[in-house]
């Protein structure tokens, strides 16, 4: 059976993307796989890093993750399969080993943590490097968010080489399992035509890879690109973004480290990244 991964540091929004991880597998019928990763210490500099006992680290996040495995227990009935795992290293290539052992439906993290995994997901130059490692679907919860249904479902699309891009087994397969809406998004900057051909003709291919699902359209015009899809995400109520990661588009800008480019991540919308 298929299982979501849901990395967690014990912070409150990893602690909130670990509940909305186990809503979610109860809703879709897969298993839960929680996993720490006790962080290696290391120094580029002359001055040793502070002694650190990591059998003691281990032990506690051993009895941390039990824990919460016994707290998602209780709150669900005992639904679910869920196995705890904690790991030493580099978070990232821990994860990515971890998934590569599991396949996971999806890996679920916060939107935000001043740990370990924000600088996973915006520190230290390895945003997209690190985005592109973990070959899954990536879901990434704001803070708060609870998980209550996919009614709507978003597609953030720059109709660009739709073909090799768009994975449309992927995102069948999600909208038909929750019976859900789906909106393409696709943003258009001030000033620029409203469709040049070539995004006409790509989004006469992206409709051909979507049949079935009866999607609808949205050609926004704003400024900024990321504003008007975090905007009509809201406005709308959508349940889920969808983004494809490529070089040098959204993704890209989306997940940098600074407030304008962050501002899907702080939507009350979770995003979930498939890979191309």
């Amino acid at each position: 059976m298929k299982t979501i991964v849901v990395p967690t540091d014990f912070s409150t929004i990893s602690l909130n993307a670990v509940n909305y991880a186990a809503d979610l597998a109860c809703v879709i019928g897969t298993n839960l796989s929680l996993i720490h990763v006790c962080i290696i210490p290391f120094t580029l500099s002359e001055v040793p890093p502070p002694t650190i006992n990591m059998e003691e680290l281990v032990t506690d996040a051993e009895e941390k993750i039990r824990e919460l495995k016994e707290k998602i227990n209780y709150r669900l009935g005992e639904k679910l399969t869920i196995y705890t795992v904690v790991k030493q290293g580099d978070v990232v290539s821990e994860i990515d080993e971890y998934c590569n052992t599991v396949n996971p439906y999806a890996v679920v993290m916060g939107a935000e943590s001043y740990g370990a995994f924000e600088r996973f997901l915006i520190g230290g130059g390895k945003t997209i490097s690190s985005m592109r490692k973990l070959s899954w679907p990536l879901i990434v919860v704001p803070p708060e968010v609870k998980f209550v249904s996919m009614k709507k479902i978003g597609l953030a699309c720059d109709l660009r080489d739709v073909v090799e891009t768009i994975p449309g087994n992927e995102i069948k397969s999600l909208v038909t399992e929750f019976h859900a809406e789906l909106h393409v998004l696709h943003v258009n900057k001030e000033g620029e035509d409203d469709l040049e051909p070539e995004s006409v003709e790509e989004s006469g291919l992206l409709q051909e890879i979507l049949v079935g699902l009866n999607p609808k359209y949205h050609f926004i015009r704003g400024t900024d690109i990321e504003k008007s899809i975090s905007e009509f995400a809201e406005q709308n109520e959508l349940d889920l973004l969808i983004v494809i990661p490529k070089k040098h588009n959204l993704i890209s800008k989306m997940f940098q480290h600074s407030h304008s480019k962050r501002l899907v991540l702080q939507t009350h919308v979770p995003v979930m990244a498939i890979h191309e």
